[in-house]
């Protein structure tokens, strides 16, 4: 079902849904590709394909900000891409970067996924929800934790911490493994973390080779039906989905030098902001707009070494 986000009609393709940042599209009934083409023959395609698109929307707090960060969406894609290309040992949902000229840079065309109804995150520091889950119960998801940790210290091992995926607006809820296995089954369930940690952990060392520690990340896996197996789809390590630290400035016990949006949080608790915590977020000021996106750039330039095109 469609959110009220606005969306731009693409010939050839039918949105079908808007989450908090992407618009998912698929082909119409006659099933052309973005040239044009009819695509009956490609077996994979006929299966069943959905076109992803980045918006340049941005969200915090489980709400969606009013203005839009520039070009965040091409950001968000191509990093993503290049980390499927770094992941190769793990299934993921792309066809084909072959897109229509309206959503060039920002769009994939995928393979459909019956997507698992978790958010799989990995955490190799502890900070933002873990840290209070932690100053609370002594742990993290009931994965108890050693005493006299601090914000932004490395653990010992990256935890696997499941949520539940709640609808847009809504917070999304810690779940035990047990409420995970419930969920999707044992074999799944501990599919699911094992494959999560090793894609956290392979690019937790590409980053830190590159200056940036990845304190944490959530990544999205579905039921690939025409192969069968599970597949890694959605974005993947973006400065939306993870928490990339600048590893010369990294001191544990104070707030980090961060490439994502933790700075769009940040201002948002400041004084400054006017913002009470509970009520609709407001527009962010052009300079926050500009160093977020500023932010964005610098991540993707240094994790895969190539200027950003707008």
């Amino acid at each position: 079902m469609s959110t009220q986000f606005e969306h731009r009609d693409i010939p050839g393709w039918t949105h079908v849904y808007s989450g908090k940042v992407r618009d998912l599209y698929v082909p119409t009934e006659d099933r052309l590709d973005a040239t044009g083409v009819a695509i009956h023959d490609d077996a994979e395609l006929r299966a069943g394909s959905v076109m992803v698109v980045a918006s340049d929307r941005i969200s915090a707090f489980d709400q969606v900000i009013p203005n839009e960060i520039p070009d965040k969406g091409k950001i968000l894609t191509q990093m993503s891409l290049w980390w499927f290309e770094q992941l190769d040992g793990v299934p993921n949902h792309v066809l084909s970067t072959d897109v229509p000229d309206e959503v060039a840079g920002r769009a994939m065309i995928c393979r459909s996924l019956n997507m698992f109804p978790v958010e799989c995150i990995a955490r190799g520091y502890l900070t933002g929800s873990g840290l209070k889950d932690y100053q609370k119960t002594g742990g993290i998801n009931h994965l108890k934790l050693p005493a006299g940790l601090v914000d932004g210290s490395k653990l010992e091992e990256p935890l696997f911490t499941p949520t539940g995926k709640a609808e847009v607006g809504e917070h999304d809820e810690p779940i035990t493994y047990e409420e995970l296995y419930e969920e999707v089954g044992q074999p799944i369930g501990e599919r699911l973390q094992e494959l999560t940690l090793y894609v956290y952990s392979t690019a937790e060392k590409i980053a830190r080779e590159r200056g940036i520690i990845i304190a944490d990340t959530k990544v999205e896996f579905g039921l690939d039906s025409y192969r069968g197996e599970i597949t890694l789809g959605d974005e993947v390590l973006t400065p939306d989905s993870s928490r990339f630290w600048d590893a010369e400035k990294y001191q544990p016990g104070q707030a980090q030098a961060s490439f994502d949006k933790q700075y769009i949080r940040d201002w948002l608790k400041s004084e400054q902001s006017g913002w009470d915590g509970h009520s609709a977020i407001p527009a962010l000021p052009e300079d926050v707009v500009e160093k977020t996106r500023a932010r964005y750039v610098e991540a993707y330039e240094r994790l895969t070494g190539q200027t950003f095109q707008a």
